[in-house]
């Protein structure tokens, strides 16, 4: 089983942290600083496995690791994993890391970490491995791009304008709750201009009717 997955820079600046067991958060942050300092120190030629740290389970734990540029993948497994399946893993979820992002780096985990997260969960669920196949990977991860920007914004027709209704089209976040400036009710924001009740408020429908 993976207990936790832990990405971090040359200085220890944790990028991405995923744990498969209940830490506190304090614990997690010892784990992340004991682990660093286990896998900082080896030298370049030694292998990419080592026993786990005290905090993480000791001896019956390992720590599995590789060194892209600037960060380390670290993966804490039991002794059920095996060594160069994990490291295969490690390797495809950086390749996988790579397509989505055209030539990955360390700001890319930054600035997109749900999406890494998104990548991660196809591959890893509950400490348990479910997909290493990297097309499948990918082909899943694009899919949800495109589900989500069909549900945040799509075109819609409103009247811009209710004294001339005169048309205008908008592309509108349908996820955004306000409130009505005329009766101060909450609803649905589809776009609007500022100066009318918002569409789909209930005082708008009693406005047109009236």
């Amino acid at each position: 089983m993976i207990k936790a997955i832990l990405i971090f820079n040359n200085h220890g600046k944790p990028r991405l942290c995923k744990f498969y067991q209940h830490y506190s958060e304090d614990t997690q942050q010892q784990i992340i600083r004991e682990t660093f300092h286990l896998v900082s120190k080896r030298d370049e030629n030694v292998c990419n496995f080592l026993e786990g740290g005290l905090l993480i389970g000791g001896s019956d734990n390992k720590l599995i690791y590789r060194h892209y540029a600037t960060l380390y993948f670290v993966f804490c497994v039991d002794s059920s994993e095996s060594e160069l399946g994990i490291l295969d893993l490690i390797q495809v979820f950086v390749e996988t890391l790579d397509k989505c992002f055209e030539n990955v780096c360390e700001l890319d985990l930054i600035f997109h970490v749900d999406k890494v997260h998104n990548i991660l969960a196809e591959m890893v669920m509950g400490g348990m491995v479910l997909e290493t196949n990297m097309n499948e990977i990918v082909t899943q991860i694009d899919a949800q791009t495109k589900l989500e920007k069909s549900e945040w914004f799509e075109p819609i027709l409103l009247y811009g304008d209710w004294y001339s209704r005169r048309p205008i089209t908008f592309f509108i976040h349908l996820k955004c709750a306000l409130i009505c400036s005329a009766c101060f009710s909450t609803y649905l924001c589809t776009g609007w201009l500022s100066r009318s009740a918002g569409p789909g408020c209930v005082c708008r429908k009693e406005y047109e009717s009236s």
